[in-house]
């Protein structure tokens, strides 16, 4: 989802995990974890051989998610990213192999989007104050749109620099997939077969749950007792983004955190969307970018691109959806349970 680390729990993902998990003797017992990182509820379900093992897994995978924080977190003063943001318009900045690579899928995911997805929204998204219900002026927005481009970033191996001395970023439309990603895959050598990985509107499933899919419902973002559709999903990741993760209205006008790249301002094509495919990384990325172009031209989109699949909500509430979702066993639901 485009937006910085400190958001709240998405309410487009409902996840059944009561009644659904049994533990088989033979397989190992299921094992939970909760805590908050990255700004919201990290969520992590395995089946384990024994406790010691499912324990250690559990904190290396937790570890993994930390670090990649501290790097990559706009709100700490010492990370990656804050370092960039202060001197790669003067001089280019030293940078690890790890964030030159995320970078470079960010712009990959730019030129794919045509724009849509784009880590310099936060040459004016840093303006926007969702707690106090503050925006910036016409003004400031016009002022900050020459900044607001994937091409004022440039990536000459481990180093970035700005082109445009007004340029921002933020990685947490891409950055949170990227860890529930890593988190996976500590998992995976850590002895881990069956998990569940999930960090607000991103999450993964590595293998299957006691040979079965695990089976997700997409709420509706305007009305919690409504679940748009049931997927069963294995060996998948999926991700949301929704206009009511944080927001404020004003005039009743709904201010939310997804920005247009094109105007700075709150896209207004779609309420939600979501998007299924073999990665949380780019899931993460292209549920923003479908966001913003909404569903037919989000829709034309997803449909080029193997091994991934969408749902869009538009506007006015309408639910469209890929091709490829039908072979999965979609469902369509219009309620709770």
């Amino acid at each position: 989802m485009q937006d910085t680390w400190h958001v709240s729990l998405t309410r487009l993902l409902l996840f059944w995990l009561t009644l659904l998990i049994t533990p088989t003797g033979h397989a190992g017992d299921w094992m939970q974890h909760r805590q908050d990182i990255m700004g919201t509820r990290l969520v992590i379900d395995i089946q384990a051989q024994n406790p010691e093992q499912g324990q250690a897994c559990i904190r290396a995978a937790v570890a993994e998610m930390m670090r990649i924080d501290q790097g990559m977190s706009p709100w700490i003063s010492d990370s990656e990213i804050s370092r960039i943001n202060r001197d790669a318009s003067i001089q280019p900045v030293a940078i690890s192999a790890e964030l030159a690579m995320l970078l470079d899928k960010a712009r990959t995911l730019s030129e794919l989007s045509g724009g849509a997805f784009d880590i310099t929204f936060s040459s004016i998204g840093h303006r926007y104050d969702y707690r106090r219900g503050l925006r910036p002026s016409e003004q400031n927005i016009q002022a900050a749109l020459p900044a607001i481009d994937y091409r004022n970033v440039q990536v000459n191996k481990q180093q970035v620099s700005f082109s445009h001395p007004g340029t921002r970023i933020d990685l947490g439309g891409i950055a949170k997939g990227y860890a529930v990603d890593r988190a996976i895959e500590t998992l995976l050598k850590c002895g881990i077969k069956n998990a569940y990985v999930s960090a607000g509107g991103d999450s993964r499933i590595a293998g299957d749950r006691a040979g079965r899919p695990w089976i997700i419902g997409i709420q509706h973002p305007r009305d919690d007792n409504k679940l748009v559709l049931r997927l069963p999903l294995s060996n998948s990741a999926i991700s949301t983004s929704g206009d009511y993760e944080r927001f404020f209205v004003v005039e009743g006008e709904r201010v939310h955190h997804i920005l247009d790249p094109g105007t700075g301002r709150p896209a207004d094509a779609s309420m939600g969307a979501t998007v299924i495919g073999p990665d949380a990384t780019t899931t993460d990325a292209l549920s923003t970018g479908l966001f913003v172009l909404g569903h037919e031209k989000g829709l034309q989109l997803i449909e080029k691109m193997a091994q991934y699949e969408a749902i869009i909500i538009d506007a006015q509430g309408r639910v469209g959806y890929s091709s490829g979702l039908q072979s999965i066993g979609m469902h369509q639901a219009d309620d709770k349970n």
